[in-house]
């Protein structure tokens, strides 16, 4: 009898679970922000348990049936904007805002990153009282951080008609993940987001190496250099391929800057892109690696400096390998390698846990 009621119970609960679920299915709450490229704005919210849905679309501004040529040139008053489906018993509205503010730069007016105009701007647009009181409480919260150099002008606004975008722009980072990458990692929006989200975190008891590097003198650089180190270096030249130090050099260890000593790239993220010289898949040092456009050769190319020795280093492509889609094409001449067994002799012991 005992063991027969508990069964009754369980299937009840069971019962009662499923209907929960199915409804919350049926009847989602929904979340809609604006934070610039929409294309950036789904992924962090996908990977959330409990979002159902995450759209790209248009809202905040007055024509009926924007499409993307109309809104990214500024023409129609609308946001690139993404609306969230959710179920509330699994998240709340509170931690889909948490982790809006955590993709996004909330001072700027003028757009985000590196996509400019109103139209790119940040926005919560509530659907009811509560998300209203919700968001401006946790605005409150953002603006008493301390962790804004600048007055957030993120607006809270009433919720009107979203529409859909294009469907090629939904799950953009799925269909076109290289390009997705590309896009985002030279938006600079990852740059700005570590730094403002993660200036505080430890560096697990290593010393800091950036006080010792630098840009050296005239004379300086004349003493250290070799005379094709000093080409490639300060004079923005290029090695020939296939006949230089490091284009097959498959041993274990870190390339830091040939003249200041700062940490560029690791063994672990290189690879033989068949072009002739050291190729990489990313840096070991994001901060470390300055890009700015080369228009040199009758093209337009990302050319890569050392940020502490402002070396020229070489150029990034948007042709490498998974998972980030890019080639960084390197000169050996700007480059020294430290093998892996010579780390912690030369003061770079921090990065010996890559090769164990």
């Amino acid at each position: 009898m005992i063991l027969k009621n508990i069964l009754i119970i369980s299937i009840v609960l069971f019962l009662l679970l499923t209907c929960q679920s199915s409804f919350a299915l049926d009847n989602p709450d929904k979340a809609t922000f604006a934070g610039g490229c929409f294309w950036c704005m789904e992924h962090p919210f996908e990977k959330l348990d409990g979002v159902i849905e995450v759209v790209s679309g248009y809202t905040g501004g007055q024509e009926e049936n924007p499409d993307y040529k109309a809104v990214s040139a500024g023409q129609t008053g609308h946001l690139e904007a993404v609306q969230i489906l959710y179920d509330p018993s699994k998240i709340t509205f509170s931690k889909l805002l948490e982790v809006f503010w955590q993709q996004i730069d909330p001072t700027d007016s003028q757009g985000q990153f590196v996509d400019r105009g109103t139209q790119y701007t940040t926005a919560i647009f509530y659907h009811d009282e509560a998300q209203k009181k919700i968001a401006e409480k946790s605005k409150e919260k953002m603006e008493i951080s301390g962790r804004y150099a600048k007055p957030i002008v993120t607006e809270i606004l009433k919720a009107d008609k979203f529409y859909k975008a294009e469907e090629y722009h939904q799950d953009y980072y799925k269909k076109n993940p290289v390009r997705y990458k590309y896009y985002r990692y030279h938006s600079g929006r990852d740059q700005y987001l570590n730094k403002i989200w993660n200036h505080k975190k430890k560096n697990n008891g290593h010393k800091n190496l950036n006080f010792k590097f630098k840009k050296l003198s005239e004379k300086e650089l004349s003493q250290k250099l070799t005379p094709l180190q000093y080409e490639v270096t300060q004079q923005n030249g290029t090695e020939r391929p296939f006949d230089n130090e490091y284009w097959n050099n498959k041993a274990d260890g870190i390339y830091v800057d040939i003249v200041s000593g700062e940490p560029l790239f690791s063994s672990t993220d290189k690879y033989d892109s068949k072009t002739g010289w050291p190729s990489f898949t990313r840096p070991l040092e994001p901060d470390h690696i300055i890009e700015m456009e080369d228009r040199g050769l009758f093209m337009t190319r990302t050319e890569v400096r050392s940020k502490y020795a402002d070396s020229h280093l070489g150029h990034v492509f948007p042709d490498g390998p998974r998972p980030t889609g890019l080639r960084y094409c390197i000169n050996s001449a700007a480059l020294r390698f430290i093998p892996k067994e010579n780390l912690e002799k030369e003061g770079y012991e921090k990065y010996k846990k890559l090769f164990e």
